[in-house]
């Protein structure tokens, strides 16, 4: 017996909930299937930044645990530049209960929700998957499994230019004073080469981690132990340590084929100078779901003005954080100072607060990143080679 829907979606994550809960107020009959059993933890800074947070089609305000309105940002020499905002920075929560909540609201919005799945195997040109030995067949069919999912490769789509590698732990309030973080996120590029190193906090401890990139993966624990000792913090009292991996695609890498498609962490579409996902995964998830619904409507016969849709939001924001990351590998200190100077926090600021769209809405305040674009050619043809992208 094959099972009909309008749109089958393989990944219960952020991105994937998300679509579903979309598609679903818009009137399609949506399957939403994942492996894990709900609510299920994700290693993850748990960060939200208000930028990521205007795209969410759900006020998510009951599983915020802080709000962060102050970067404490820290230079390769140890240089501390606290840089302030009116407006949210960011939103602290947890993977646990974010990807829960979220779950829960496309359930209450009519989508079948599947959790505890066992076998998924996709067929993309007959848009059908077959779950547990049950055949579903959809008109659509979209991969939103996460970094460590299988939807990009059995669907041939996506292809990862770089992948970065984070280990995050959890110290609890009672294991240490860590009330002066409330309120305010650090992060400290003199960790590792190439990386940074943070503190998030939440209701009843810190998040803490490190990350950088993947040749980098055997000294991040040592560099997650030195970056607690740095804020005496104690290493051996934090818990639910794990790593994760951060993906990266090749500029118009094909995420839509068909009536397939790919969002989310699935389609490697992390930012690489942050390492966060969660700006481009409810970006990709609702460009996906107004192509899909083009689709039903019989307004479009495939999911291709997706991908055209999708490079030209991120087109810009990818652009400057790739030039930012090129020059921050190479001549760390001197582009610490430029992009936490007052000229160019304020593009960053308003960035993270959603109130500029994006990099290229910055117009008259776009001369002083100009030298930040030059330290990056001049990394680029440096004789010494910046720390490479690494394929995984």
């Amino acid at each position: 017996m094959t099972h009909r829907y309008d749109a089958v979606i393989v990944g219960a994550g952020p991105a994937g909930s998300t679509c579903a809960l979309r598609l679903s107020r818009a009137g399609a009959n949506v399957l939403l299937v994942d492996r894990a059993r709900f609510p299920r933890d994700k290693p993850c800074g748990g960060a939200v930044t208000r930028r990521a947070a205007l795209n969410l089609p759900c006020d998510v305000s009951p599983v915020v645990e802080d709000v962060v309105t102050v970067a404490d940002l820290v230079g390769a020499d140890g240089t501390l530049r606290a840089r302030e905002s009116t407006a949210p920075i960011a939103y602290m929560t947890q993977r646990l209960r974010l990807d829960h909540y979220l779950v829960e609201q496309a359930a209450a919005a009519g989508v079948d929700v599947r959790d505890g799945v066992g076998r998924v195997t996709l067929d993309g040109p007959a848009t059908t998957a077959v779950i547990d030995g049950e055949r579903y067949h959809a008109d659509v069919l979209i991969g939103a499994d996460g970094a460590n999912g299988t939807a990009a490769q059995s669907l041939r789509l996506g292809e990862i230019r770089a992948t970065g590698i984070a280990l995050e732990g959890n110290l609890p309030r009672t294991a240490a004073d860590v009330s002066r973080y409330e309120g305010r996120a650090v992060v400290d590029f003199g960790v590792m080469r190439g990386g940074y190193g943070w503190i998030f906090p939440k209701a009843d401890h810190i998040n803490v981690g490190v990350g950088g990139w993947l040749s980098q993966g055997t000294q991040l624990r040592g560099c997650l132990e030195q970056f607690c000792r740095r804020y005496g913090l104690p290493f051996d009292r934090l818990e639910s340590i794990r790593g994760h991996r951060l993906p990266m695609k090749v500029p118009r890498a094909t995420v839509a084929r068909g009536r397939t498609c790919v969002i989310g962490d699935a389609a490697g579409l992390v930012d690489p100078l942050t390492g966060d996902g969660m700006y481009e995964c409810f970006v990709s998830a609702e460009l996906a779901m107004q192509q899909t619904i083009a689709v039903l409507n019989g307004d479009a016969s495939d999911l291709h003005a997706y991908q055209d849709s999708l490079d030209r939001r991120l087109r810009s924001h990818h652009w400057a954080s790739w030039v930012l990351k090129r020059a921050f590998d190479r001549f760390p200190q001197t582009t610490y100072r430029v992009a936490t100077s007052p000229q160019v926090w304020s593009v960053i600021r308003d960035l993270l607060t959603g109130e500029l769209p994006d990099f290229e809405s910055a117009a008259g305040r776009r001369l002083p990143l100009r030298l930040i674009g030059t330290l990056a050619a001049r990394a680029k043809a440096a004789s010494e080679p910046t720390l490479a992208l690494e394929r995984s």
